[in-house]
């Protein structure tokens, strides 16, 4: 009988090995930058430069935006850019960078903070008889008030422009 609990123990640590093999070995990925562009009809996108025309400026956001937004469809389209006369275009402003106290405490001090940026973006394809949309797309995160802003502000800059630009990019070039 010991010889069998043995073998049975065996199998299952076997088992378990090959399992924990497998889920480790195994990688699942996805996006939701799918371009859904005819490149027999379209070649060329003009993308012009997202001037920062918030009322509280910070100035390195209007440089960081704009090659964000030039990296994000070099990278996930073949589309060539151009400065003129182009298939497509988008161009547009950085409207909105604002600060606003969240869940005010009974000291009467927030205890967190917003930080929402938001951009107006303007779209057109010369290619096809559409008109133009037009577009005006926030993001936002929350940090703790007790934590310095300047400590933080770089890092959540960079997620509210990948954000944003995310979204002009699926709002432009996916066919959803």
């Amino acid at each position: 009988m010991k010889i069998h609990i043995n073998k049975v123990f065996l199998v299952h640590i076997v088992i378990l090995f090959s399992m924990i093999f497998l889920v480790s070995s195994c990688r699942m990925s996805y996006s939701f930058r799918t371009a859904s562009i005819d490149y027999d009809l379209t070649k060329t996108l003009s993308i012009g430069h997202f001037i920062n025309q918030a009322p509280l400026v910070y100035p390195p956001l209007e440089q960081r935006f704009n090659e964000e937004m030039k990296d994000m469809f070099t990278r996930n389209t073949r589309l060539k850019l151009v400065n003129q006369n182009a298939d497509m275009e988008i161009e547009g402003e950085i409207v909105g960078y604002e600060l606003t106290p969240l869940a005010v405490q009974e000291d009467a001090f927030a205890s967190e903070t917003r930080l929402t940026l938001t951009v107006r973006m303007r779209f057109r394809n010369n290619k096809i008889d559409a008109p133009e949309t037009q577009e005006t797309i926030s993001a936002n995160r929350t940090f703790s008030s007790n934590t310095v802003f300047d400590t933080v502000q770089d890092q959540l800059i960079n997620e509210l422009i990948d954000e944003i630009v995310d979204q002009i990019f699926n709002a432009t070039m996916a066919n959803w």
